[in-house]
């Protein structure tokens, strides 16, 4: 009985993760692929295609430009994130729980809905599509997540800590800077990359807010408005690639236990 519930799981398990992963392995397969159609008999393996991607200026500039707006959005989300936990965890605020609902309002708000409303406000301000309002917009969704991730970490031992730092002397910047940030590194640099890694692969703002320089994601869908090819699965497995590098940053940082 304890074999088959063994075996069971197993299977189950196998079912699970095939179900998750397999769409994944067959675009890294075929990104692999000698021949110009992504279709069986598999013709690999084959560098051409992320050669093809490379050396296009288009997708390359797209690259570069996912990579800006992914730092500095992601850097200006964590910095104002960190900031507005630190407010509400060591002041007492009039009617906090409601500001820190508003703050996390954005998380159960379609980025459809959120792009469009953007796009409407600059619009009526006068600020143009660019990277810059693109960033704007990540800044805008990433900023809650990063918010929650700090603000629940921050305990009473944080507390205890700056205040014996206060009273030994150091200036309210001092104890922020030197004390408050070092302790809350682990949650900072992981709302960091997990905040990189939405940035990374998000195409709702980026497609409504861009319009002569776009990020990857609006570049690969330009890509499969003419069809599948083996170009736009490398193109997808290097933004898989990314977004693999950074959630693991993301385990290293928050999700690691050092042990007793």
């Amino acid at each position: 009985m304890r074999a088959a519930v063994r075996l069971a799981a197993w299977v189950y398990a196998v079912a699970i993760y095939g179900f998750i992963f397999l769409p994944v392995v067959v675009l890294v397969l075929f990104s692999l692929q000698a021949t110009s159609f992504p279709i069986p008999p598999f013709t690999g393996p084959s560098l051409r295609w992320y050669q093809a991607v490379l050396s296009d200026a288009r997708l390359t500039s797209a690259l570069l430009n996912s990579l800006l707006v992914a730092v500095l959005s992601s850097l200006a989300s964590v910095t104002l994130g960190f900031l507005s936990a630190w407010g509400f965890a060591r002041f007492v605020l009039p009617d906090a729980a409601i500001l820190r609902g508003l703050i996390t309002l954005p998380l159960t708000v379609s980025y459809l809905i959120i792009g469009m409303g953007l796009l409407v406000l600059f619009n009526w301000a006068g600020v143009p599509k660019s990277l810059l309002a693109a960033g704007i917009g990540h800044v805008v969704i990433n900023l809650p997540l990063c918010f929650a991730i700090i603000y629940s970490q921050m305990g009473d031992h944080q507390i205890n800590i700056e205040r014996a730092a206060r009273d030994l002397g150091a200036a309210g910047w001092k104890v922020l800077l030197m004390i408050t940030v070092p302790v809350m590194a682990p949650a900072i640099f992981a709302g960091f990359f997990l905040s990189m890694t939405f940035s990374w692969d998000e195409f709702v703002i980026s497609f409504l807010l861009t319009r002569f320089q776009t990020t990857l994601p609006v570049e690969i869908w330009n890509l499969l408005r003419s069809g599948l090819n083996p170009k736009t699965n490398a193109v997808g497995s290097l933004v898989f690639a990314v977004s693999i590098v950074l959630v693991v940053f993301f385990e290293l940082t928050l999700l690691r236990r050092k042990p007793a």
